[in-house]
């Protein structure tokens, strides 16, 4: 399929056709004569339709990665994601050349690029590549008949050093809340919290998202299955409700959160870093919010299914988990300060159990 490339500056459609292990590719002004030409070129017995500007019967590592992060793009990942995908094969490349033939990578290539990043920085990281790049060898297997046998996948995964995930306390995050000066700032913590959103699915929220007849919310999430976007209703507290709807009042955007002048976030990096500075407390990331909204509601006595329903997991199993590690985080916190973490404002706790 044509996808369209800009360098310099300059837009153009980069037209591909894979056939019988030959590849051959050639850039166009527009996205119709790409088609048309690619429709020509397989339709085409002795591949003489256009003189090609390449040609090759080896397809390189490069052209795997090249192939596999428009795939990528195509099915419409997040921009995190495919970030990721894009890193792990920048190191790739630095043990492999990017025009060594693709079929040629061994288990022992995989293992040194893995280890590599082992050694320089964790388990975990080096765990992380080799996902991406065991889905990349899986795909290229599909689409551009790569051995069977995927190398990152053979090579056994390195050891973590798991440490339990930082969950703010309740008394922190209202520090936090209240020396937010932005009106819009406070607003957009209180919908974090009130409905344990990950992060996107707020920074992404548009006004036809929130049904204030019903007091509910629709949130999108490419966490599933295939990474198609899919959306779930959850309700949305009296609280949240009344504050969005003073927000609404002065929008400027289809979105709920933007910049001033009306465009939307895509990430917000600094910012919560920024508050519990000045908030004084120690620095807590926008997806820990989500978990402590889970703990609130696990120390009020909701039963599983009902925090499965709020977090949108498919499975219990992995809501399970997650409380478990929640469990453990209190119980370390009690430890250090002698308190439990139960410490918003009564307001917040009658509001969640609505």
């Amino acid at each position: 399929m044509a996808s369209k490339i800009t360098k310099n500056g300059r837009a153009r459609w980069k037209a591909r056709v894979q056939r019988d292990g030959a590849i051959r590719q050639k850039l166009f002004e527009t996205k119709a004569e790409a088609l048309t030409w690619e429709s020509a070129m397989r339709n085409s017995p002795t591949w003489e339709v256009e003189e090609p500007t390449t040609a090759t019967q080896t397809v390189t590592a490069l052209m795997w990665a090249n192939n596999y992060l428009d795939a990528v793009q195509d099915r419409g990942m997040s921009d995190k994601t495919c970030g990721e995908k894009k890193d792990a094969f920048r190191r790739f490349f630095a043990v492999y050349p990017k025009k060594g033939c693709v079929a040629a990578v061994t288990v022992a290539h995989a293992y040194a690029v893995l280890r590599k990043r082992d050694k320089n920085v964790s388990g975990h990281a080096a765990n992380k590549d080799r996902k991406n790049l065991a889905a990349a060898w899986a795909w290229g297997i599909k689409y551009l008949d790569l051995p069977e046998k995927n190398p990152f996948k053979a090579v056994e995964r390195f050891g973590e050093d798991k440490q339990p995930r930082y969950v703010p306390s309740e008394e922190d995050f209202w520090k936090v809340y209240q020396v937010a000066e932005n009106e819009q700032d406070r607003i957009m913590l209180l919908a974090y919290l009130h409905t344990g959103a990950r992060k996107s699915e707020i920074l992404n929220l548009r006004w036809d998202d929130v049904d204030f007849g019903d007091s509910r919310i629709r949130l999108w999430t490419k966490k599933r299955q295939g990474g198609g976007r899919e959306f779930d209703w959850i309700p949305m507290t009296k609280e949240l409700r009344d504050a969005l709807l003073r927000h609404r009042q002065n929008a400027n955007s289809m979105f709920v959160f933007t910049r001033p002048r009306g465009q939307k976030y895509t990430s917000r990096q600094h910012w919560l870093r920024y508050l519990c500075g000045v908030a004084g407390v120690r620095y807590f990331s926008l997806h820990a919010i989500r978990h402590l909204t889970a703990s609130i509601l696990d120390k009020a006595g909701m039963d599983l299914s009902t925090i499965q329903a709020i977090l949108r997991h498919k499975s219990a199993t992995t809501t399970a988990r997650y409380m478990h590690s929640l469990r453990g985080v209190r119980a370390a916190l009690d430890d250090v300060f002698g308190q439990g973490v139960g410490m918003g404002t009564p307001d917040m706790k009658k509001a969640l159990r609505r």
